[in-house]
């Protein structure tokens, strides 16, 4: 797969596209990730990328003509194109398996005030990593590029790991316990170190339902 990312500060992306999974996955060639600087692709000597809406108001605007500039180099006929923005469609798991599918992705991410609106007739979804604003949407990019890297095959020390967590079966993860098996009178459940899976199956599926229905009853609806 192939993630390209446009955002005005590429350098916030440094540290995490090279470390932990991210990282082992491009060098796997597992993932390819491009990190674009909008501001290549500025008209003047300023490197001007965003200017003052029209009808007053505060803040500034990202171009329209910056953006699709950008797209046209970088978007291919199988690409599918990601504005990151507070008003966009909720990132949930299952979008995230639906989006991993994909041979490409590019993701917008703004700054400042917003985009000018025309850019949304050049991308084919909006997406929202939850419902407050932030400075800008490199953090948005790093989290759905985060999400998505993870689940292509081979990524994970384990495939079967991506099965069994929260949200995966729409249900929160069940607990989990390791060494030692005691620590300040905490025991880990006996069900556990029973050697019988079948019955540590059952428990852990009732421990998702029981955490889901506590913690996030919404799910359960």
């Amino acid at each position: 797969m192939k993630i390209t990312i446009l955002s005005l500060f590429p350098d916030s992306f440094s540290g995490f596209l090279s470390g932990s999974m991210i990282g082992r996955a491009q060098k796997k060639g597992l993932a390819q990730i491009e990190n674009v600087n909008l501001r290549d692709f500025a008209t003047d000597s300023y490197g001007s990328i965003d200017d003052k809406p029209y009808g007053g108001g505060a803040g500034m605007v990202l171009r329209v003509d910056i953006l699709v500039a950008a797209l046209k180099k970088y978007q291919t006929p199988v690409s599918k194109t990601i504005l990151l923005t507070p008003q966009g469609h909720p990132l949930t798991q299952a979008k995230v398996r639906e989006l991993a599918q994909s041979e490409h992705l590019v993701l917008i991410a703004g700054h400042y005030e917003g985009f000018d609106e025309r850019i949304r007739d050049y991308v084919d979804l909006e997406i929202s990593i939850g419902d407050y604003v932030l400075t800008g949407g490199e953090l948005p990019a790093a989290v759905v590029t985060d999400a998505v890297v993870r689940l292509l095959p081979g990524v994970l020390g384990n495939d079967d790991s991506p099965i069994y967590e929260s949200f995966s079966d729409g249900l929160l993860e069940h607990p989990h316990y390791t060494r030692p098996a005691e620590f300040e009178g905490k025991k880990v459940p006996e069900i556990l170190i029973s050697g019988n899976h079948a019955e540590i199956a059952k428990w852990r599926t009732e421990q998702s339902k029981l955490r889901t229905a506590s913690r996030r009853p919404d799910l359960i609806k």
